[in-house]
């Protein structure tokens, strides 16, 4: 077991609750997810760490001696079980839905996510890919690349995950086999080559065996490289949500007649008591007042603080507008460009509204055009004629209200969104803004005769409704 390892159990006791917390709070986070294809051991990785690393329990052990199928035909145990969760995914022996673990070693904390690899639940995967600061791509040494792990690829590329650890697992099958682990290390280097993803580290394991993964295996003498864990613990935490400040609002809080505060999560930057912000989309400033947490007031908040704002100025904010210091800039927009993952059975409908999701704001979408289809076998784009599940496409976005926008490479956090069918709730894709398009003005309708007669007889014979002439709302505009 690797020295920097402590045991939790140890930690508890020695420290109790409040004290292990108090320990671990200034420790760097890490989101890591694992991925690939079906069967390439994901689960039995993860149980693998936390096993290895002492972060399970007396029961939880027990409980998978105990469990008939807790063993495998060498009567080893089947760690996959401890990620596992779901009686469906005990039974076919596959993970369906994302499943989270937490644990910790000396050098910081770290948050799994253990996403399915049946491209039937690609949407699951790529949920876990949309909060990971890092990808464990796990290719089984048998099988080398197959098309889950390129579609995995370009999802966790897609999503901005800057660096990706390819552990080729079961390399005890293949005898340890060093032509094997090369074979697959050449295209790896092709496909994330062509991804362009900045940083990759190739790592081969067993995670069954337990090799390569805080220690280095004396079985693979020719790997040169770092055990899993001890890489996982050394590796760069990137900035999460974008340099710019962006505080969507979430929740107007006026518990009495004193106080009126605008609360939400800060996704990105700073703000200060005193500064002087804008609302976006009404373009209104004023200057903050008060800026108070759950410990209290506060002079200034950070990215990913939950935080209350009151002004100084009674403007009108509302949920969903941004708050954002005045001496930035934001776009202001009808339209973008988009990479959407489907997720639903119906394929998508041009010309249809669907509600978009962003950041706190719900507004209504239709999609005009669609540019592409990526070929996650070739990564070519190809003429998209329909977008049908698990598809990957670039569309343009036509939204129905003009909104603040940013692209997902320069604020990830406020960069993305989810699109909902509007009879039946439910999300049908998830998509990140690839490029903020000029707004357009909608293009008024030839007025018929009898809307022109309707509308006068209206103005003449019920005058006290108010009623406008359509002539002049529509004069000069084209």
């Amino acid at each position: 077991m690797s020295a920097t390892v402590t045991s939790l159990n140890e930690q508890l006791n020695t420290l109790g609750i409040c004290g292990y917390l108090q320990q671990h709070q200034d420790k760097g986070l890490l989101r890591v997810l694992t991925c690939g294809s079906v069967d390439d051991g994901k689960s039995t990785l993860i149980g693998r760490l936390l096993h290895d690393s002492q972060q399970l329990y007396d029961d939880q052990l027990d409980a998978l001696k105990r469990d008939h199928k807790g063993r495998n035909s060498d009567g080893e145990l089947e760690l996959a079980m401890l990620v596992d969760g779901l009686q469906a995914e005990r039974e076919q022996g596959i993970t369906i839905d994302v499943a989270y673990r937490y644990f910790s070693t000396t050098e910081r904390k770290f948050i799994l996510a253990d996403t399915p690899g049946h491209e039937q639940y690609t949407r699951n995967m790529a949920t876990g890919a949309s909060t990971s600061d890092v990808a464990i791509l796990l290719i089984d040494a048998r099988y080398g690349v197959q098309t889950q792990t390129r579609r995995h690829s370009f999802i966790c590329s897609l999503l901005g995950i800057k660096h990706l650890i390819v552990a080729v697992n079961k390399m005890d099958i293949v005898g340890y086999s060093e032509d094997t682990y090369n074979a697959i290390k050449q295209d790896v280097q092709a496909l994330m080559a062509q991804l362009q993803v900045p940083t990759v580290d190739v790592v081969p394991i067993s995670a069954l065996k337990g090799e390569n993964i805080l220690t280095l295996s004396a079985n693979m003498p020719w790997y040169s490289g770092t055990a899993l864990l001890p890489l996982l613990e050394t590796l760069p935490i990137p900035q999460r949500g974008g340099a710019a400040t962006r505080f969507p609002v979430q929740y107007v809080n006026r518990p009495d007649l004193n106080f009126r505060g605008f609360a939400g999560n800060l996704v990105s930057g700073r703000l200060a008591v005193g500064q002087t912000v804008t609302a976006y989309p009404s373009g209104k400033r004023s200057t903050i007042k008060q800026i108070v947490t759950f410990e209290g007031e506060q002079p200034s908040a950070i990215a990913g603080q939950a935080i209350t704002i009151t002004l100084n100025d009674e403007i009108d904010v509302s949920r969903g507008d941004w708050l954002v210091p005045s001496d930035e800039t934001v776009n202001l927009t009808n339209r973008a460009l988009a990479y959407l993952v489907w997720f639903n059975d119906q394929p998508l409908q041009t010309g249809r509204l669907y509600d978009l999701k962003l950041a706190t704001r719900k507004s209504s979408v239709s999609i005009n055009r669609l540019n592409h289809k990526v070929n996650v076998n070739t990564l070519v784009q190809e003429a998209a004629e329909q977008v049908a599940m698990n598809d990957i496409a670039l569309v343009e976005l036509e939204l129905t209200e003009t909104q603040p926008l940013d692209t997902f490479k320069n604020q990830p956090g406020t960069g993305n969104f989810i699109l909902i069918d509007r009879l039946t709730n439910a999300t049908v894709a998830a998509g990140i803004i690839q490029n903020v398009l000029a707004e357009e003005k909608p293009v008024a309708a030839d007025i018929s005769a009898f809307e022109l007669e309707l509308n006068a007889l209206i103005r003449k014979h019920f005058p006290h409704w108010g009623a406008q002439d359509v002539r002049e709302l529509f004069k000069g505009k084209a």
